[in-house]
Order: C-alpha cells, then structure tokens, then sequence
C-alpha cells in the first residue's frame, strides 16, 4: 500500500488546515486509516483514526473537540480537518493505514504542519 499526503503548510494559531492522504495499492489491506505527527524532539504519537465502517477515535487530549477524521472509501482517502490551530500542533503529521490499527503497517512520507503564534 502507498500513501500520498497533501494539505500541510503554515498557519496562525486559531486557523484550520485540512489534510488529506490517499491511498493506492493493495487497499485490502487499508481498512483501518488514521493520522499521527511528530514534534520536534517528541515521539510519533496518534492523533485520530477511522475504521472502515466509519468509526472514528481521537487521542483524547490533542485532537477531540477541535480535529475531526473523515473517509471516503470510494476514493480510498482519508481526511484530517484541524480547526484551532495552536502552536503545539506543529509537526510533521503521517498518514497510516493497514488492516487492523492503531497503528496499520504502513506510512505516508508525512506533511508538515506549522503553526505561528
């Protein structure tokens, strides 16, 4: 399975971005689509993740309330909308995706997200 991600760039705080990440390949094995980001200096952590039926999970402190995950399964593509951006959003955040997860086996090559004060 390859992922292609797409929607990072630069905002102030309190903006939105959207990312979005398809995939193409073997998509048996993409049932189980989600988003994780790296900090400068952090560990790779799970910010939110979707299951093939639509269901959604949110790491409870970062993203619920202000990101939300959303798929189109006819397109193969998942979605990460993040409202109210603060500055310690800023990383890289990576597509993942595979038959069970969080996490699946497989990596998108991560799109940076910066957000200024």
């Amino acid at each position: 399975v390859q992922l292609q991600a797409y929607g990072g760039g630069v905002v102030q705080a309190g903006g939105s971005l959207r990312l979005s990440c398809t995939a193409s390949g073997r998509l048996l094995s993409s049932k189980y689509m989600a988003w994780f980001r790296q900090a400068p200096g952090k560990e790779r952590e799970f910010v939110a993740g979707a299951a093939w039926s639509g269901r959604t999970t949110y790491a409870e402190d970062s993203a619920k309330g202000r990101f939300t995950i959303s798929r189109d399964n006819a397109e193969n593509t998942v979605y990460l909308q993040m409202n109210s951006l603060k500055p310690e959003d800023t990383a890289v955040y990576y597509c993942n995706t595979g038959r069970n997860g969080p996490p699946g086996n497989f990596w998108g090559q991560g799109t940076l997200v910066t957000v200024s004060s």
